[in-house]
């Protein structure tokens, strides 16, 4: 059976190695990026099923990232992350594509619930 390949786009680069390794130790392949611009780069030279973007990073911001990739990805699903008690941003990026948004500290089972909900969903598409 094909791994699920997710692709992690954060600049909290410990957070990021973490849930990647915790990821990767439940059967998904992981791919992480520690920044926007690099983060839409991968998307646009490798195949991923989910990615999963923090909003608020230096440079382009997590909307930003999802924008820019919507523009020529409009397949893939993307969640975001918001670790500042802000569901406004979260609200903004429901409306331009993303398909969820979680709220950090992550709880694992809430984000693989959420991943499998959405890969439900986008097979049915």
């Amino acid at each position: 059976m094909k791994k699920i390949k997710i692709l992690l786009i954060d600049d909290e680069i410990e957070f990021t190695s973490t849930l990647a390794e915790r990821l990767e130790l439940r059967g998904f392949e992981v791919r992480t990026a520690d920044n926007g611009e690099s983060g839409v780069e991968l998307t646009r030279n490798e195949f991923f099923d989910i990615a999963i973007i923090d909003l608020m990073m230096p440079g382009i911001s997590g909307l930003e990232a999802l924008k820019q990739i919507k523009t020529f990805n409009t397949k893939l699903p993307v969640m975001l992350l918001t670790g500042h008690g802000s569901t406004k941003e979260g609200m903004e990026g429901m409306r331009i594509g993303a398909v969820d948004y979680l709220m950090k500290p992550l709880d694992i089972n809430d984000l693989l619930g959420k991943i499998k909900e959405i890969l439900k969903d986008f097979d049915k598409k």
